[in-house]
């Protein structure tokens, strides 16, 4: 199947699908199923990460669809993350990470958290320019990171970050830190996008739903898209992952936009841990 997914195009040039597939807490011996899955409905965009433990089902997966002609390995867009421990060994860990997906290259590393108490993330990053200057990454980004740790960051290095992968959905929706992303030429990838299952259930959010034939899921990642945000919705559901591929056919209104944007709880709307609590 030919995706239709979105692209959009990142600041070294390299074009990434806006909605991707992520595996966070995917149980490493059904990934390759639920990848296929994924890849076969649509997906070209996979998002997994070393300290899941599923980089192996995903290679998996990638060799199969590719061995059975679902989708060639440059119509796929594959990222990985460094782990915290591992920020002071990046090449390591990172040649790791590409023996168990069975990979050349990858489109985007990341840098997993900022872990601020370890001190290594700007010597990490060091490492990833050098990942990225060998072909073996064709873009390379953070996840995680607010302003003070992008400005540190981008104080050391001439390479401003592709990507910050952070919690976004419509309870914490990160309006400033989004705008220092769009300042300074960072793409936003929304990580949790449908509040890791805690999905808003306001009758604001029902009726735009309501109003356009489609779910509440549906709504809230087309406001995504239509945000700018890049998405990894995750579902381990065929059904599910192809009902929130299925989003051509409708859009969000100024008005409606405004509304979603009034839901935002701020601080009190994270769920995941805070970045600077993480180490």
């Amino acid at each position: 199947m030919t995706s239709t997914t979105p692209t959009l195009l990142l600041n070294n040039g390299v074009e990434i699908p806006q909605e991707g597939f992520g595996v966070f807490r995917v149980d490493p011996h059904e990934t390759a199923r639920v990848v296929r899955d994924a890849i076969e409905v649509g997906y070209r965009h996979i998002d997994t990460a070393s300290i899941y433990g599923n980089e192996q089902g995903v290679g998996q997966a990638i060799a199969e669809v590719i061995t059975s002609g679902v989708a060639a390995r440059d119509e796929l867009f594959i990222t990985t993350k460094l782990w915290n421990s591992d920020q002071a060994d990046v090449e390591a860990a990172f040649a790791a990470s590409l023996e168990r997906l069975g990979l050349d290259y990858v489109d985007l590393y990341l840098i997993h958290w900022p872990a601020p108490a370890l001190g290594n993330f700007e010597v990490a990053w060091k490492g990833l320019e050098a990942i990225a200057a060998s072909g073996r990454a064709r873009a390379i980004g953070v996840s995680n990171f607010l302003v003070p740790h992008l400005e540190a960051l981008m104080g050391e290095t001439s390479i401003v970050p592709a990507v910050n992968q952070i919690e976004l959905h419509v309870d914490f929706q990160q309006a400033e830190l989004r705008a220092f992303h769009a300042r300074h030429g960072i793409a936003t990838e929304a990580w949790g996008p449908l509040g890791q299952g805690a999905i808003n259930a306001s009758p604001e959010l029902a009726a735009i739903a309501r109003a356009h034939g489609a779910t509440v899921p549906q709504a809230i990642l087309k406001w995504h898209l239509q945000v700018g945000n890049i998405v990894i919705p995750k579902s381990n559901n065929r059904e599910r992952m192809r009902e929130n591929l299925d989003l051509g056919g409708f859009e969000l209104g100024r008005s409606e936009l405004e509304t979603i944007a009034a839901l935002d709880r701020a601080e009190a709307g994270r769920i995941g841990a805070h970045p600077h609590e993480v180490n």
